[in-house]
């Protein structure tokens, strides 16, 4: 079954369920660029789950009219759910060309709650893709479907914005919030782990 949403591109298929023996895990896999979606419809003829973040964006074309397109919240990237023996099945779609990889070569696998947040984040809020970002005042959002993540405050316009980090794939994207929803960090206050900065 192939779904195609205003912020996801997933497939499930109910013969690849996973075991406690081979679990199935979510790996951040890099694709050609431009050819993150050509690569999700690969997978779903595979029958391999992912998932592609996507975010809505206007554009006006030189003739004036205006059109509203899907892109990817992460350029070059999508996130796949397997097991890792599953790995050249996932390599052998065209324009994919690696899992991102952790220590010792071996491709690193993300938390289940850093997909889940990223999904209820799209579903909840607007959100758009923004430069990665070492540097800024430190908050966490207290409430709705990204409560308890910490980021990085920016202002654009008159909106307030908290740009939360994939460190993974080192790509960040920009959820906008209302100032009520935000506390900042103690100075010596370190990161919580399992958030996505």
């Amino acid at each position: 079954m192939q779904e195609i949403g205003n912020s996801e591109i997933r497939v499930a298929h109910p013969a690849l369920i996973c075991d406690a023996a081979q679990p199935c895990r979510w790996f951040a896999l890099y694709t050609a660029s431009r050819h993150e979606k050509r690569v999700a419809l690969h997978l779903g003829q595979r029958e391999i789950e992912f998932y592609l973040p996507l975010y809505k964006s206007e554009r006006k074309w030189a003739d004036g009219s205006r059109v509203t397109l899907d892109l990817p919240l992460f350029p070059g990237y999508l996130f796949v759910h397997i097991r890792r023996s599953e790995r050249s099945r996932v390599l052998g779609v065209p324009g994919a060309l690696s899992l991102v990889g952790g220590t010792g070569g071996e491709p690193a696998w993300l938390p289940e709650a850093t997909i889940d947040a990223l999904r209820a984040g799209l579903e909840a809020r607007r959100v758009r893709p923004h430069p990665w970002l070492t540097v800024g005042q430190r908050m966490r959002i207290r409430s709705g479907a990204l409560a308890g993540f910490e980021g990085i405050v920016v202002r654009k316009k008159n909106s307030l914005r908290v740009v939360l980090t994939v460190e993974h794939i080192m790509q960040s994207y920009a959820v906008e919030v209302a100032r009520d929803d935000l506390e900042p960090l103690s100075p010596g206050e370190l990161p919580r782990s399992g958030n996505l900065q």
